[in-house]
């Protein structure tokens, strides 16, 4: 058998797109340009609507999925329909690794949050890879390590802080990627409050209420969907006054 060929990233000669993504996915940071050929000529380009479901809790896990555009918004539901947002991940993101190694299903549900394109590995290939480079399932151990913290967090913001609190979280971290203007940091907030909602476990009707109640204090300024922000500072003290 002839030894399998290493190319340089200016010479990829299958499904070269492929090959640049995965190249950028942390799991697969340090495969060689054979190694992750191996993965190109196998992964499957797919296109998702936005709010179209990728998979859904409880089903078998098929394999793993990695973002090329667009984001995934992973999230559980209760038996009434109530949903907790647990992560939107991005370009350069893989999901659903966890249950390729525990063999059970997808333990949360994921959907397009936007119109999204992203490359699906099957579990066999993946499990093939592994079995030859080790080091990758190492990486997958530490993204999910990550996850696993920031679920701890989400547990810790529901459990022991008030809807407000949570709501001023979020608008913190937006402001970390907001737009500095004259008139402050300017922020998008999500298309609907019930996604907002979600995100910080509540309903739409108290997101509503401490949105408005936020702007009568002139923490923030609200045109539509877009918030300023005029003092940064002077919202977070909200949140140390919470405590």
């Amino acid at each position: 058998m002839a030894a399998t060929p290493i190319y340089n990233r200016d010479e990829m000669p299958v499904n070269a797109q492929a090959f640049e993504i995965l190249s950028k996915v942390p799991i697969f940071a340090d495969l060689s340009a054979a190694e992750l050929q191996f993965l190109a000529e196998r992964a499957v380009p797919r296109n998702y609507q936005r709010g179209e479901m990728v998979f859904t809790e409880g089903e078998p896990c098929a394999g793993l999925f990695v973002v090329e555009s667009g984001h995934l918004r992973i999230f559980k539901s209760s038996p009434n329909g109530r949903e907790q947002v647990l992560a939107i991940e991005g370009p350069g993101s893989s999901v659903a690794e966890l249950p390729l190694f525990d063999g059970g299903t997808y333990p949360a549900s994921t959907s397009a949050s936007d119109d999204a394109r992203v490359h699906f590995i099957s579990k066999q290939d993946f499990h093939s890879l592994c079995l030859v480079h080790p080091q990758v399932a190492l990486k997958v151990l530490k993204v999910v390590g990550a996850r696993l913290r920031k679920l701890v967090g989400i547990i810790e913001e529901l459990s022991f802080t008030t809807v407000r609190a949570r709501l001023i979280s979020v608008l913190v971290r937006m402001a970390h990627a907001g737009k500095k203007t004259s008139a402050g940091i300017e922020i998008q907030l999500p298309p609907s409050n019930q996604e907002l909602a979600s995100q910080i476990g509540t309903v739409r009707e108290l997101v509503s209420r401490n949105l408005s109640r936020l702007q009568a204090e002139e923490l923030i300024r609200m045109d539509g969907k877009t918030v300023v922000i005029p003092d940064l500072s002077r919202l977070k003290a909200q949140l140390a006054d919470s405590e």
